[in-house]
């Protein structure tokens, strides 16, 4: 299932967050940075695979390696996945809007709601 990362909320610049915010889900601070960390490693993976993907498709192979040859569409391919939100802001982004489903196995807790469900369940 491959994700559009055009749709994502997340921002392409850093930004302080509030670490209160980040502990309602687990209550734990370190453990909400292991789910995002987590769920950043998967992102970042199958944008890669993506990426990979469609450059393949406009790949030239030559015999001759002095030839230095610039493919314009593998270029505009490369330049769009730069500008794209850093799989570490969308996962977070993710996490804040309670999008990400996590599992404790320690524990046996189950949780797909994360500081934004909460929220909203105390209106």
């Amino acid at each position: 299932m491959a994700m559009d990362y055009k749709k994502t909320n997340a921002t392409t610049t850093t930004e302080t967050r509030d670490i209160k915010k980040l502990e309602e889900g687990v209550g734990n601070v370190y453990e909400a940075t292991v789910i995002v960390a987590r769920r950043a490693n998967q992102i970042a993976a199958e944008m890669k695979e993506e990426l990979n993907t469609k450059l393949e498709e406009f790949a030239s192979y030559t015999d001759n390696l002095e030839e230095i040859f610039e493919n314009k569409e593998q270029i505009e391919i490369s330049k769009f996945y730069e500008r794209l939100p850093k799989p570490t802001l969308i996962a977070l982004q993710e996490y804040l809007e309670g999008k990400i489903y996590f599992r404790n196995p320690k524990t046996g807790s189950e949780n797909t709601q994360g500081p934004a469900s909460e929220e909203q369940s105390n209106d």
